[in-house]
């Protein structure tokens, strides 16, 4: 089936022109032999195939490395705060020590005699006798720089051991009122409440001595007492960091399946298999990515459908026009004008033939592209008018209208229009002349209906599934013009718009082609519509 489309002139070819300066002649003459020279320089060794890090890796090792980091941060943070704590808690408890000495003084009661504190070192016996230091902490007293009052045998931190750190509380400066120090010795760090007692400040006492008493704490004893609740952190963080590892491997393995498989399904398709699909799971953005994938190998699939067709339909169409030109031209008496005008106007009828069946081709081989049609809001009742003007010159029959539609429709109008002249061309080529063929428009629903009837020879019941195909024919014998590509054209016209085609006939009583498209345009997505795999005319 073919277009009713204007005769083409011959395709040109270029001329020899007779002024042209020929070619030099070739030199005949066998070159001598010329021996390879050896390579300057060896080729340089192969480089080694780099070990490729997988995304699986590349992610599992940044959440690794983020919670190692966080657990990390959050254990030294931990331990700056309980360690501030563990100093605050130390001045605290040395601050309330030098208060109750403070209180004791200020009475001037000694509890056991029930009067007056006699010196000084009375208080401070009181004073220590009164006190239970914690396992950390210990006290002593000082007279003019020597160690005269140390705590019971039952407390275990014995300050006054410490040589350094006598030494350094036995400094006059710090006489001249409580305070605390810090002293780091060779032994450990100490925290200490120097809390200086004169006999001035115990009432009625006489003597003018200083004693100094001591509270100190070992700061490193506290602070070991909570490393190991920290080591036990460090213990869960590093079972922590290992159960991510393998959840996070697991669950990254999970995640990045469809990545895997997207991979091995590009590697499997071949230029001769494009079938391989990726199953779609779930709702999510990789599952987005699956279906746009699927959706690029569909586009793919029906572009190299597309080429293969018009590849084998080129082939096969145009072998026989050639091979008839050739045989002609061959057999082709020069010297007889009669024969070379016959043989001229054979092979101008086959280059025309061969012209019109590029067409076809071309228009089927666009049938997936975006702009195979432009849609555009359309007057129905002029597209009818402009239709039924233009079908007249396709032949002699009694063209008619039995129904024109009204109203505006979404369409591509010039590629409807070419459907439905092709549909009269088609009338026309299997009809006798003076036959009846009648065009019409109609609204059904939220669709636009236009066909073409015919008085011709009809369809048998068994080529109505396959007249849409390429190159199909109801009959083979058939000696009227056309590759059989007519009615393909108007399926794929059809098909980009959303709609149909279909065919009543039977033998005999000729054909009504209905060609149906949706009032409003196709929907706002539509499905790809691969190229139709085959087509023709009845």
């Amino acid at each position: 089936m073919t277009d009713a489309t204007e005769r083409r002139p011959p395709a040109l070819v270029p001329r020899r022109d007779p002024q042209a300066v020929p070619p030099p002649p070739v030199d005949d003459t066998p070159a001598a032999p010329v021996e390879p020279r050896p390579s300057a320089e060896p080729r340089p060794p192969a480089e080694p195939e780099r070990r490729v890090v997988t995304v699986r890796v590349r992610v599992l090792a940044a959440v690794l490395a983020a919670t190692v980091a966080a657990l990390a941060v959050s254990g030294w943070v931990a331990a700056l705060l309980a360690g501030a704590r563990v100093d605050t808690r130390i001045d605290d408890d040395l601050r309330r020590g030098a208060e109750q000495v403070r209180l004791l003084a200020a009475d001037g009661v000694d509890p056991q005699t029930g009067g007056p504190f006699a010196s000084a070192h009375e208080l401070v016996l009181t004073a220590m006798s009164r006190t239970v230091p914690a396992r950390t902490e210990g006290m002593l007293a000082l007279e003019d720089g020597a160690v005269t009052v140390v705590a019971a045998d039952s407390v275990v931190l014995r300050p006054e051991e410490d040589r350094e750190l006598v030494a350094r509380l036995a400094d006059p400066a710090l006489r001249t009122g409580a305070r605390l120090v810090s002293v780091r010795t060779a032994v450990t760090d100490w925290r200490a409440a120097v809390i200086p007692v004169r006999t001035a400040d115990v009432p009625d006492a006489a003597g003018d001595g200083t004693t100094v008493l001591v509270l100190a704490y070992d700061r490193t004893a506290e602070r070991d007492a909570f490393v190991g609740i920290f080591r036990t952190y460090a213990a869960v963080a590093t079972v922590a960091a290992a159960l991510v590892a393998v959840v996070g491997w697991v669950v990254a393995g999970r995640l990045l399946r469809p990545v895997r498989l997207l991979g091995r399904t590009a590697r499997s398709i071949t230029d001769t298999d494009l079938s391989a699909r990726l199953p779609v799971r779930g709702n999510d953005d990789v599952a987005e990515l699956t279906r746009a994938f699927n959706a690029m190998l569909d586009r793919i699939q029906t572009a190299v459908g597309a080429q293969r067709a018009l590849l084998d339909d080129v082939g096969h169409e145009l072998r026989t026009p050639l091979t008839v030109v050739r045989g002609h031209v061959e057999l082709m008496d020069t010297a007889d004008p009669a024969d070379a005008a016959e043989t001229r106007e054979l092979v101008l009828d086959e280059l025309d033939r061969m012209g019109r069946l590029m067409d076809d081709l071309l228009t089927l081989a666009t049938v997936g592209s975006p702009d195979f049609v432009r849609f555009a809001p359309h007057d129905v009742g002029a597209l009818t008018d402009t239709v039924t003007g233009n079908v007249r010159p396709l032949g002699p029959r009694r063209w008619g209208v039995e129904a024109r539609a009204e109203g505006t429709a979404l369409v591509d109008a010039q590629r409807l229009t070419q459907a439905w002249l092709q549909l009269a061309a088609n009338a026309v080529k299997f009809s006798d002349e003076g036959s009846t063929v009648l065009l019409g428009s109609r609204v059904v629903g939220d669709r636009l209906e236009l066909w073409v009837t015919d008085e011709g020879v009809g369809i048998a019941p068994e080529d109505l599934d396959r007249v849409f195909e390429r190159f199909a024919r109801a009959d083979e014998d058939d000696e009227r013009p056309g590759a059989g590509l007519g009615l393909a054209i108007v399926a794929a016209i059809a098909h980009a718009h959303g709609g149909d085609v279909d065919v009543v006939s039977a033998p005999g009583r000729g054909s009504t082609f209905t060609v149906r498209v949706p009032l409003a345009g196709p929907p706002p997505e539509p499905a790809p519509v691969p190229a139709p795999t085959a087509g023709g005319a009845s």
